[in-house]
């Protein structure tokens, strides 16, 4: 018995007129449904607390304003940011800059999760329960850079604004500032090779002064 044939037919697009511009996708510098300020994906272990990274190796990424014109850099010691906090100095940055052309660039992630537990926890660790979102940034690194149509006054003033919000000292620095290894500048015939120098084997000779000295004390009767 014959059996009927009711198969649809397939429309095959040939290769002929396939052109790549139909199927590209419109490009955008910053990632899909992603904040800095909230992970995309939460934590799949709890972070432990943690310091701040501290470039032992003479690394000076993160220093200098790569993206904008200016910037803002941590100046003292090393800190751990809540993301609440980072927003708030934005928010301030934007509020002074308004009706202004420019681009805020973040050089930060808060990716790491902060936990705590009640006061009626026992004793130990690892039983708290997810507080808020924080940043751990290292000791003179760059947090904001800003770039556009906006005078140097106006920045340093919304960045001075943005610094009182956040914990810590901050620096206003502008592209082309050399960068810092530590807590040295990178500048005044200060270079890299210097402060990476192996340590002397021998120990520094003393000054006149000390080795007149030391020879007094020696020849000098006990009582």
């Amino acid at each position: 018995m014959a059996q009927l044939g009711f198969a649809p037919t397939i429309s095959r697009t040939s290769w002929g007129t396939f052109t790549p511009a139909a199927c590209a996708q419109p490009f955008s510098t910053s990632a899909h449904l992603q904040n800095w300020l909230i992970p995309k994906s939460g934590e799949r272990f709890k972070s432990p607390k943690g310091r701040p990274r501290v470039a032992t190796g003479g690394s000076t990424r993160g220093t200098t304003v790569v993206w904008g014109d200016y910037g803002i850099r941590l100046l003292d010691h090393g800190r751990r940011i809540s993301a609440a906090h980072l927003k708030i100095a934005e928010d301030t940055i934007r509020k002074r800059l308004r009706g202004m052309k420019y681009r805020l660039f973040m050089r930060v992630a808060a990716n790491i999760g902060v936990y705590k537990s009640g006061n009626d926890q026992r004793m130990g660790t690892g039983k708290g329960s997810f507080d808020h979102w924080a940043t751990r940034i290292a000791v003179s690194r760059v947090v904001f850079e800003l770039s556009g149509d906006v005078h140097e006054q106006v920045v340093r003033d919304a960045f001075r604004l943005a610094g009182n919000k956040l914990p810590g000292m901050w620096e206003f620095v502008k592209k082309g500032d050399p960068p810092v290894m530590g807590i040295t500048k990178l500048d005044n015939g200060v270079t890299k090779e210097d402060l990476l120098r192996p340590r002397r084997k021998d120990p520094l000779p003393l000054p006149q002064d000390a080795v007149q000295t030391s020879t007094t004390l020696a020849s000098s009767p006990s009582v």
